[in-house]
């Protein structure tokens, strides 16, 4: 099979139409097919005296995508290269936004068909684009693109610069809001970190504002989705979930309000709030896929962090036996089970039989927690600056003392 070799510029995007429509055309005979390709080459060389670079790269799509499916992946990247370089030849913002989109939407138009290649090729356009927006709109169709064809391995990557790009793009709360829930869908769909799928809906939730209540109801689905994957989650114990006013909405929907409820218990009740609230609504449970034996698990090891966040510092061994309803020879077990999980910093004083809490996660970390947090480091602060007053106290006695010894030896 023939390949396109340019020489320059110019030659190089009609070496591009020639060969894909001599591909296009190569059924219809030669009688047919010479004068179609003399048409699509003469208006091609027009729009580049024109500088019509729009037009061009439409005539030079139409016939690429024809032959997407008879020419080697070598062969259609450097078809696509010379097309997308098309990009770099306007100066305008919004010119290179409309061939961004034009040749975007027509790579994205069949996901099935060699996905990969595809959303290599929207690479490279992103990377040839000077204007954010046109970026931004890039990056958007490779994500749709890449879950459409199934192929999501290839952008999750990318994931790790989503804050870089958002300075670089600097887009309003509409596209943030899109952005996050389209990366989320594509996490879900590549079975990637738990945690990463929960980052990016809470990232989207936290798009909603209470002084937007009419978009608000667009939240409501995926506020569900958040809260359960939370639940669900079993190396997850802390969140912001109650402070969105996304989720707050739920706390007087007929349909949610006990979801809601549940997630209340999760971050601020024990176990025994959990268990009375799954005798009574065990079926409901169960529809959104809650495992009772799994949100037992969890919600003792949260009910332990909430035992360890009192003034005292210290749990007793019978205290954590009842919270958690298990047995004596289990409690040292579930001690390990929350220091494994990094939720509690102790030790165990066996003799005593009580738990000597160093610090723990906090659950939720709202007002009060930052109350909290701001009392602990005024307190430390006095004590470093009484420790300093004694240091250099000591420091002048000192100094005085040696003085003192000098003039004796004299």
């Amino acid at each position: 099979m023939a390949t396109v070799v340019p020489t320059s510029e110019e030659d190089a995007a009609l070496a591009v139409v020639r060969f894909t429509a001599e591909l296009a055309w190569a059924d219809a005979g030669p009688e047919v097919a010479e004068p179609q390709v003399t048409g699509l080459c003469m208006e091609a060389q027009e729009c580049m005296v024109m500088g019509r670079w729009l037009d061009l790269a439409s005539l030079m799509l139409t016939s690429a995508d024809l032959v997407f499916s008879k020419v080697s992946d070598r062969d259609l990247e450097c078809i696509f290269t010379v097309i997308c370089n098309l990009a770099s030849k306007l100066e305008n913002p919004d010119e290179e936004l409309e061939v961004a989109k034009l040749i975007s939407t027509k790579i994205s138009q069949q996901p099935n068909e060699k996905p990969a290649t595809r959303l290599k090729i929207l690479f490279n356009l992103y990377n040839l684009l000077e204007s954010p927006h046109s970026r931004f709109f890039v990056y958007m169709q490779a994500l749709n693109l890449a879950l459409n064809g199934k192929v999501t391995d290839h952008i999750v990557p990318s994931f790790k610069k989503i804050d870089s790009f958002l300075k670089e793009w600097n887009i309003g709360v509409k596209d943030q809001r899109n952005l996050f829930l389209t990366i989320a869908n594509v996490l879900k769909e590549n079975k990637s970190s738990g945690k990463d799928y929960f980052k990016f809906l809470t990232k989207y939730l936290a798009t909603f504002s209470s002084e937007d209540p009419y978009t608000m109801g667009e939240a409501k689905e995926e506020a569900i989705h958040t809260v359960i994957e939370f639940m669900k989650a079993p190396d997850m114990f802390q969140c912001d979930l109650l402070d969105m006013p996304a989720v707050g909405q739920l706390e007087k929907d007929a349909k949610y309000s006990l979801v809601y409820q549940l997630l209340k218990i999760f971050l601020t009740q024990q176990l025994d709030a959990y268990l009375e609230f799954q005798a009574a609504n065990s079926t409901l449970m169960k529809s959104y896929g809650l495992v009772h034996e799994n949100c037992i698990t969890k919600m003792r090891l949260m009910s332990l962090v909430d035992l360890g966040s009192n003034e005292s510092g210290q749990i007793p061994y019978a205290l954590i036996k009842d919270t958690l309803r298990i047995n004596d020879d289990e409690v040292e077990l579930w001690v390990v089970k929350a220091i494994t999980a990094k939720l509690i910093d102790c030790k165990m004083d066996q003799m005593n039989r009580v738990v000597i809490v160093s610090c723990c996660t906090e659950r939720i970390f709202g007002q009060h927690q930052w109350q909290s947090l701001r009392s602990k480091l005024a307190s430390w602060r006095g004590n470093v600056a009484s420790l300093i007053g004694s240091i250099q106290a000591n420091k002048v006695v000192d100094e005085g003392s040696q003085a003192t010894q000098g003039m004796a030896v004299r």
